[in-house]
């Protein structure tokens, strides 16, 4: 997300931010950022549980990569879910902010990362140069970024959604955070994001303000929209929250961009218009592609929708699941779907 996506809160709200140390989970530095919402669980090397068939001595623990939002520890957790249970290998899961994971298929410490938004400059250095990585397809899932204000400030502020208006309306977003200007949220501050090139090449009269985890995003969007409080913040889908009460009477107001193009649709400094769709992917290590055997074609396979995605998230965040007892859940009642992923035998 993620993200850029790729998983906030008002200025005026205190901030408690939660960093995880990555030592713990990995065998690389780096650090690794907490997931929005609710409780998760650390990466950890996980036994297998009553698989039906004996994994390849060759690649007997896959190594995933779950980065600091929730759509991402859900899709882990049932891949996770399918590898220990219907294949019979062990998994590690790793947290990792974006960028960094990819690092690890150079190192060996990351096998697949099931989620990707973008990151051409990543897809050059590791796939295309370095070629330790390559592009394992799709995921199913389609992604979109988008700058917002709650639903009450485009009812009292109609033209609000024209980016060419944001300077008009700049001292109803300012905070003690962002001084002078007006404040723009955004939410992990790992989150791969074109917020701060968007505002200078704009002529915006904004500072990005980094708020935290997912879950601080979507508080502070809710309580935005409940308080009726000002907040212009970054925000995308998948995301259940969309379809949750208080978003679901009161849907975000998106801010019209100027229109993305492939031109200008690039990640860095001379971006200038709106977020591209994303048809989000898979990365894979060069060496799990070429040996992980029956591993590799599940993760190569798997392919699930938007509503898949956001049904195991919500019951990670706010249903109070683990992510496997959540991932073990939604196997249990769509067979339908990932039968197909399963490799033949």
């Amino acid at each position: 997300m993620r993200l850029h996506g790729q998983q906030l809160r008002f200025g005026a709200v205190g901030l408690v931010l939660v960093a995880l140390v990555a030592g713990a989970c990995t065998t690389g530095g780096g650090s690794s950022a907490s997931p929005g919402g609710a409780t998760s669980a650390p990466s950890v090397a996980a036994s297998s549980g009553g698989g039906t068939s004996a994994a390849p001595s060759a690649w007997g623990t896959v190594k995933l990569a779950v980065n600091p939002w929730t759509g991402s520890r859900a899709n882990a957790a049932v891949i996770a879910h399918l590898l220990k249970e219907k294949l019979g290998y062990d998994v590690e899961l790793k947290d990792l902010d974006e960028g960094i994971d990819w690092q690890g298929f150079e190192t060996d410490e990351v096998d697949a990362i099931l989620e990707v938004w973008g990151h051409d400059a990543d897809r050059k250095t590791f796939i295309d140069e370095k070629k330790v990585a390559q592009d394992a397809g799709t995921m199913g899932v389609k992604g979109s970024i988008g700058w917002y204000v709650p639903y009450w400030m485009g009812q009292k502020y109609p033209d609000i959604s024209d980016w060419n208006n944001l300077n008009k309306y700049a001292d109803l977003f300012k905070t003690s955070e962002s001084g002078d200007k007006g404040q723009f949220l955004l939410g992990d501050p790992s989150y791969v994001s074109n917020d701060e090139a968007l505002i200078k090449n704009l002529k915006l009269d904004y500072k990005v303000v980094a708020g935290g985890s997912e879950g601080t995003l979507i508080e502070s969007l809710k309580q935005a929209t409940i308080q009726e409080t000002p907040l212009l913040a970054y925000f995308y889908d998948p995301q259940w929250a969309h379809s949750q009460t208080p978003f679901l009477e009161k849907p975000l107001v998106r801010i019209n961009l100027p229109p993305s193009t492939p031109e200008c649709a690039t990640e860095g400094e001379t971006v200038a218009c709106d977020y591209p769709a994303y048809d989000l992917y898979k990365a894979v290590s060069a060496k799990f592609a070429a040996g992980g055997g029956r591993a590799y074609e599940l993760i190569k396979n798997f392919s699930w929708s938007n509503l898949d995605q956001s049904t195991v998230s919500e019951l990670i965040d706010n249903k109070g699941m683990t992510p496997e007892d959540a991932a073990k859940k939604w196997v249990d009642e769509h067979e339908d779907v990932w039968k197909a992923w399963l490799p033949a035998a």
